[in-house]
């Protein structure tokens, strides 16, 4: 079987991307050596503009520039296609499609795609994430083509304060406390599915899961398109 090479656009943030990884290797354990595992080439950029400072705070670089370039980047040092763990950051995915002749994995699209096999019509899905994602409208679209109501933490500034908390300070206590309130919150208005869509809060899915909710991590979407995406039989 050949595995194709799949390039990441990381470090937005630097954890998550290393997190993506470990998920790709655990998902697809070598059999008998490396070579069984999916070739990746990871552009590790933490200087990538501040999603952040761009959509919510109105200051500071498009982002969209140098995402491109490091999709080109990718392609050029053999890539057959893309990804990206950032939900955020997926709302430059046009300067990315437009900057490369390969595909652009979304896991944006992919992960609405399987909240709306465990819901139905109607069905409203929570979103866990940073508010720029929710000024973007990237998930209102996605899920409203799928006939889902999209509903978020209100207010959903503290998801803010949690995602600071685990650039600074990693995956700890106090954080998990912020998104578990939140989910509790998106719960009580309704959602029995939930979009866990910061790859920061990827670090914390195995605290949030509980029997009255369905928790999906983007992140673990993303994992399992990558290797579906990699191998050609």
């Amino acid at each position: 079987m050949i595995k194709r090479t799949i390039g990441i656009l990381g470090g937005m943030g630097p954890e998550a991307t290393i997190l993506l990884q470990q998920r790709v290797m655990s998902a697809l354990p070598a059999a008998k050596d490396d070579g069984d595992h999916i070739p990746l080439l990871i552009d590790m950029n933490p200087q990538v503009p501040s999603r952040i400072d761009y959509l919510i705070n109105g200051h500071g670089a498009n982002p969209a520039p140098v995402l491109a370039q490091m999709a080109k980047r990718l392609e050029k040092a053999g890539a057959s296609a893309l990804a990206m763990p950032c939900n955020t950051a997926h709302h430059f995915s046009d300067a990315i499609h437009n900057a490369v002749d390969i595909p652009f994995i979304d896991m944006v699209s992919l992960s609405a795609k399987t909240a709306s096999q465990h819901s139905k019509p109607g069905d409203k899905i929570g979103i866990l994430a940073s508010p720029a994602v929710r000024m973007t409208g990237i998930f209102e679209r996605a899920l409203g083509a799928l006939d889902r109501i999209t509903i978020w933490p209100e207010p959903d500034d503290h998801m803010l304060r949690a995602i600071s908390l685990i650039k600074k300070d990693g995956a700890k206590q106090e954080t998990a406390n912020i998104v578990k309130k939140a989910s509790e919150d998106l719960a009580a208005q309704g959602s029995k599915v939930q979009l866990l869509a910061c790859s920061e809060f990827s670090l914390l899915s195995a605290t949030l899961q509980r029997a009255n909710c369905h928790i999906i991590d983007t992140l673990d979407v993303l994992t399992q398109a990558v290797i579906e995406t990699s191998m050609v039989v």
